[in-house]
């Protein structure tokens, strides 16, 4: 698979609005941090994938009932959790902005390594991501981001579902290769 090279000169100017973005264009972390819109946008492999716009209550409400636990369990040691929005990059060879392709916001994620930690956020892998499912976005996480955690060795990767109220745990094997489990 090639490299993705990002469009040139596109990180020297602000981008005002959504609908200046070229999709058929490669963007990285250098452009990413240069636009000025309203709409929360998450890049994958280059490409610019558009959230949605708020949670839901009932998504928020989910959010918090899984944060606070785990907040509440990591107090005082040295893994550290924190909510969207919260920037992860995933480099896959130099961490400068400009070669960094994929930004994630996941909902929930855990961090133990803290070098990889900066004032943007993460930078790597976290030990555990954690994404609530909203209507519209299902193949989303399913696929594209379940790619990103796998590929570049998220530990555990939790997908909560709200219509069936189920928690779908994806552990890396020691081959890097995500086994599910249900709850």
């Amino acid at each position: 698979m090639n490299k993705p090279v990002p469009y040139p000169d596109l990180h020297d100017e602000p981008v005002r609005e959504f609908n200046d973005i070229d999709a058929s264009l490669t963007y990285s972390y250098a452009n990413y941090l240069n636009w000025l819109f309203q709409d929360r946008v998450e890049l994958i492999k280059g490409k610019v994938f558009k959230m949605s716009p708020a949670p839901s209550r009932m998504h928020q409400e989910i959010s918090r009932n899984i944060f606070n636990p785990i907040a509440n369990f990591l107090k005082n040691q040295l893994c550290k959790v924190y909510s969207a929005p919260f920037d992860v990059r995933f480099p896959k060879e130099s961490k400068e902005d400009k070669n960094v392709f994929t930004v994630l916001q996941p909902d929930i994620c855990v961090v133990c390594d803290k070098s990889k930690l900066d004032d943007r956020g993460c930078i790597g892998a976290p030990d555990v991501v954690i994404e609530i499912l909203s209507p519209g976005n299902t193949k989303m996480e399913l696929l594209h981001k379940y790619q990103v955690y796998q590929e570049f060795g998220v530990k555990e990767y939790w997908v909560v579902s709200q219509s069936d109220q189920s928690i779908l745990i994806y552990t890396l094997n020691e081959f890097g290769k995500y086994q599910p489990s249900k709850y």
